[in-house]
């Protein structure tokens, strides 16, 4: 069991490594945090956390960093998080666009979050693999494009905006349109693509400018089924000191990239992953020398998407907790219906 001492060498030591990046020695704590106990105390205190899991010692350094244990120990014991005003001020500016919808804001948010804190922020949407189509909208916007809206048996919805090479009449359009809803209605939304290369021969007869549209309906399915996930601010991972080294920021990057490699972090099927809730509902979990924040919005009765920030472990937990629950509360008391 942490003694109140130790738990506060923990924070000074968490403190000063989220600032500096640099192992922390007693030296340190004692010039710089005051702490008014001797260096032979500190060091002590300071073997013994490692012992415990709270610290660990790199090989060229005689300072230690925080463990993901230990960073556990800290966001759930020892930070304070409000969002500033300046924060609010900037996030609220989002909701002054009344035409803005709630996918729209969310990326918006997370656009803003990673000006703010220098990560990466995205939205992982509600999984697509259990949703049947429900209902196929095309809005004519002139002779050469139009606005699709995809609607799904729990309520979900894509817009996709197609732009066609030549004209399109409103009449190929409606029959287009009334074949799909009468033959895709209810498909799975991942077997959406199959079903279209099979009733392509139906719209070669009854469609003029069927090409032209099958190849359309046939691209937005495909995104429809795998754009789950949305990130904004990927390249401010490059210069976190964690991942200078190459090979680590590649494996960063593939990680970002694969929304089943997130779904498995938040259904607690990771490997080596550490989790933590906190009593707002926000969930932290590391893995390696990656973090990710993240908290849930409730889009609609049925789905629930998840706004996250992505770093190193080495992060200002106190201020992305902050953003991330004042954003997730605004866009569901906003958008609420």
């Amino acid at each position: 069991m942490l003694t109140s001492r130790n738990i506060e060498i923990l924070k000074a030591i968490v403190d000063e490594f989220i600032d500096t990046a640099e192992p922390v020695g007693s030296k340190t704590l004692m010039e710089k945090y005051n702490l008014p106990y001797s260096s032979a105390t500190i060091r002590n205190d300071m073997a013994t956390l490692e012992a415990m899991g709270y610290l660990e010692k790199p090989h060229t350094s005689a300072g230690r960093i925080p463990s993901n244990k230990g960073y556990q120990f800290y966001c759930e014991h020892l930070i304070e998080k409000d969002a500033d005003e300046q924060t609010k001020y900037a996030l609220s500016n989002i909701f002054a666009k009344e035409s803005m919808n709630i996918d729209e804001a969310i990326k918006e948010s997370c656009n803003i979050i990673a000006d703010m804190t220098n990560l990466a922020s995205g939205v992982l949407g509600p999984d697509a693999k259990g949703q049947k189509l429900e209902h196929i909208k095309l809005f004519p916007l002139d002779e050469k494009a139009a606005v699709c809206v995809f609607i799904t048996d729990v309520g979900h919805t894509e817009n996709k905006v197609f732009h066609f090479k030549e004209e399109v009449s409103l009449e190929d359009i409606k029959n287009c349109t009334d074949i799909l809803n009468d033959r895709l209605k209810g498909t799975p939304v991942t077997e959406l693509k199959d079903k279209m290369e099979a009733i392509k021969p139906i719209l070669d007869k009854s469609v003029k400018r069927h090409e032209m549209l099958f190849n359309a309906f046939y691209g937005a399915f495909v995104k429809f089924a795998s754009e789950t996930m949305y990130f904004s601010g990927k390249s401010n991972l490059m210069y976190q000191p964690e991942f200078s080294d190459i090979e680590k920021l590649k494996e960063l990057m593939r990680v970002v990239d694969d929304s089943k490699l997130f779904r498995d972090l938040f259904d607690h099927q990771a490997e080596d992953a550490l989790a933590l809730k906190t009593q707002n509902g926000s969930e932290l979990y590391w893995v390696d020398d990656m973090a990710v924040v993240s908290s849930k919005i409730q889009i609609n009765e049925n789905e629930k998407a998840r706004l996250m920030v992505v770093g190193p472990n080495r992060m200002q937990y106190d201020r992305v907790l902050s953003l991330l629950d004042y954003i997730s509360s605004e866009i569901e008391k906003f958008y609420k219906n």
